[in-house]
């Protein structure tokens, strides 16, 4: 059969309905059959110097994204995949001076909150250390109802206008005709192409609030915001070969490993800040502060830190609270507003439009949804309706004077007189038709191992388009951004190697576009994930030292061996209990922890003749991670990742050997093995020298000196 409607009755049906999406003659036209002359920004009151309210009356706008939102059911169309967990806010300084909203000025509060993070394009079922951006959503539940900041781990928006969502969104999900992902429009940012793209945890990403809010005091004065999360724990992320093979071995990684430290006490935390202007500074800056597309750069708008989220308690059922949360960017409470970010009009629109998709006019009464003030107002019936209204008044005004709005005195919410001006078009400033000056800002401030990630990111995105147009197109645009950047892609992709700078880069830096600068304020290696690989044979004294010190350090321990049943010390009898490990090298890999360990003992001939374990370490070693060793344990190590460059403790001597991350002692005295640890670079003790690689997250020089490279993982 070959598919054709003459052979087919029931294709000669669909082919009525079926139209060409490659068809160059077809216009573009709305659903009444209205042709569109414009399809990419919203109907606004605007000028060539100022961006105004966007207007409700645009039918072709609210019907696009009307159309959009309700494209799938029951599934979010984008941040599908999500996990969630309860916790708390708390203020340690008032912001009483740019705002009147209590959540933000009262010091004595403790706020619950909602915090959901997610990927972006990724179905429900996908995985969780693929490529993306990752949501990060809070729903504070306030005395004055329930703020959502809606947010991202990236501090800058893909698109300027709600109008183009739909088609950013649509170019990358899977192809209408394969329903197979595409790599030809991959390449949505340099931040998602970066390591902020495949995050180590959720519990390492910072949040952003993305849009540009409004706060208003008591003074009626008004100051332009941005909202910034920054985790206490630093930012760090995972190298690429690392991210790709987790997403087959443990695809729910991130979701557990949430779930894990808020279970063992752990509760990751993030310091919340602000970024404010006043009114008269709009128009201070190069770019447009109401372009979701631009960062402030802190050396311009420093970020002021005056609170702290902490997420405390997991769960307790996912569907009814994970996957039933409803945000939306247009719930606010007073003190806080909305600036004329066009991006964060039509978000306005669209997410509570989304949630009716989802689930239904009564979606605000769920349970997660629910503020914890009260509700009353006069709306009424619809599909799942819970709460009961006792009596006759369903209206206002009425005769009873039932239920008559707040003042302003009573906590009613007022909107700031803004006063506008402007022609109704489909335009923007012209500020906002500077696509390249932030690209170039991001790109300069990236350090020499953020730099390679991204150029590899490229290059392994664009190995995937078959269409020359597409890694053509990418590499001019990069020519924009810098001319070596665009020479490596190209070179990596297969495209025409550019010779020459397109538009002349500012050279200008920004210290927080960069992971770097986002550290933890001491070396912690709270949360870290060791191995510590065993064998009948291990040593006693300092397994069970560096196990201990391991605890202390509110680092995650866990005992891998050839076996889950019990595996003996050396020199134990049979009869004697053993440890128990918690895995054996088949059920887990080295991607899933943070450095690995392996004591001395006579078990280290039987490791060394197991390939496994040998690609343990290897993998450990390919992947920047520290190692440690010690007694018999070096010459495993010393055989897996021995490459030109490395040096190792030699054996029977007590000095201890940090290189590259690889820290070594060949015999290690008991008393080193202590509970009291001083983290710091160059430490002469063993348990010291190797906490403090573990905290570096990442030893980038043994990538950036090519020792890695050296090594088949």
């Amino acid at each position: 059969m070959d598919g054709s409607a003459s052979s087919n009755p029931k294709l000669e049906t669909l082919a009525r309905d079926t139209y060409d999406s490659h068809d160059t003659n077809a216009r573009i036209s709305t659903d009444w059959g209205q042709r569109v002359s414009n399809t990419d920004h919203w109907l606004t009151i605007s000028n060539e110097n100022r961006v105004g309210p966007s207007l409700i009356e645009d039918g072709h706008g609210r019907e696009k994204i009307n159309r959009f939102d309700h494209e799938r059911i029951p599934e979010r169309i984008v941040h599908a995949r999500g996990v969630g967990a309860f916790g708390t806010f708390k203020l340690f300084e008032s912001a009483s001076d740019v705002t009147k909203a209590g959540v933000l000025t009262d010091t004595s509060r403790t706020t619950p909150v909602f915090l959901r993070f997610s990927t972006v394009l990724g179905s429900r079922g996908s995985a969780d250390t693929v490529r993306d951006v990752r949501g990060f959503a809070v729903k504070f539940y306030t005395e004055e109802g329930n703020w959502d900041i809606v947010g991202n781990d990236i501090p800058v928006f893909f698109i300027q206008d709600a109008m183009k969502f739909p088609d950013l969104i649509h170019a990358g999900k899977p192809e209408p005709d394969t329903e197979v992902p595409q790599a030809q429009v991959g390449e949505f940012s340099l931040s998602n192409r970066s390591d902020r793209g495949i995050p180590r945890s959720l519990r390492m990403v910072q949040g952003f609030g993305v849009n540009t809010y409004t706060l208003e005091n008591d003074k009626g004065e008004r100051h332009f915001v941005k909202f910034h999360f920054t985790p206490t724990l630093g930012v760090h992320s995972f190298v690429w070969d690392e991210a790709l093979k987790l997403a087959g071995q443990d695809p729910d990684f991130h979701r557990k490993d949430l779930y894990e430290a808020i279970n063992m006490g752990q509760f990751p935390t993030w310091k919340f800040g602000i970024q404010t202007l006043k009114e008269s500074q709009q128009d201070d800056f190069d770019f447009d502060i109401l372009d979701a597309t631009k960062a402030w750069p802190e050396e311009l708008v420093p970020v002021r830190y005056i609170g702290e989220l902490e997420l405390n308690r997991n769960v307790d059922e996912y569907f009814t609270q994970t996957e039933q949360v409803a945000f939306a960017t247009g719930h606010v409470v007073p003190g806080i507003g909305f600036s004329d970010d066009p991006l964060l009009h039509g978000r306005n629109f669209s997410y509570t439009d989304t949630q009716l998709s989802r689930l239904g006019t009564n979606w605000q009464e769920l349970p997660i949804n629910r503020p914890i003030c009260p509700v009353m107002n006069h709306q009424r019936d619809g599909k799942g309706r819970h709460k009961i209204m006792k009596g006759k008044i369903n209206y206002w005004p009425n005769r009873m004077n039932a239920i008559p709005p707040a003042k302003e005195e009573e906590g009613g919410y007022v909107d700031y007189p803004e006063k506008v001006a402007g022609m109704k078009a489909r335009m923007k400033s012209k500020k906002f038709n500077d696509h390249i000056s932030q690209a170039q800002l991001f790109w300069n401030s990236q350090s020499p191992p953020e730099k390679a990630h991204l150029i590899a990111a490229l290059g392994f995105e664009l190995d995937h388009c078959d269409d020359p147009i597409v890694y053509t197109r990418m590499v001019e645009r990069l020519c924009d951004i810098d001319l070596e950047l665009a020479q490596a892609v190209a070179e990596k992709a297969g495209a025409p190697t550019p010779t020459k700078q397109g538009v002349p880069n500012h050279g200008k830096k920004c210290a927080s576009l960069s992971q770097t600068y986002f550290q933890p304020e001491k070396p912690t290696i709270a949360t870290r994930r060791v191995a510590i690989l065993i064998a009948d044979g291990y040593d006693p004294i300092a397994y069970n030292g560096v196990l201990a010190a391991l605890k202390a350090a509110n680092a995650f321990p866990f005992t891998i061996g050839p076996k889950r049943q019990k595996v003996l010390a050396e020199g134990e009898s049979k009869d004697v209990k053993g440890v128990q490990p918690d895995h054996h090298f088949e059920g887990m890999r080295s991607t899933m922890f943070d450095s690995v360990f392996i004591p001395g003992g006579s078990h280290v001939q039987t490791l060394m003749k197991q390939g496994r374990v040998v690609h343990w370490v290897r993998e450990a070693f390919g992947h920047l991670k520290a190692i440690g060793a010690t007694g018999e344990g070096v010459e495993l190590v010393q055989m897996a990742c021995g490459v030109e460059g490395m040096a190792f403790s030699a054996a029977g001597k007590h000095e201890v050997v940090e290189s590259y991350g690889v820290v070594t002692a060949g015999a290690a005295k008991p008393e080193s093995f202590k509970e009291t640890i001083n983290m710091v670079k160059g430490a002469k003790d063993f348990i010291d020298a190797y906490t403090w690689s573990i905290s570096q997250h990442k030893n980038f020089d043994r990538e950036m000196d090519g020792l890695s490279a050296m090594v088949a993982y």
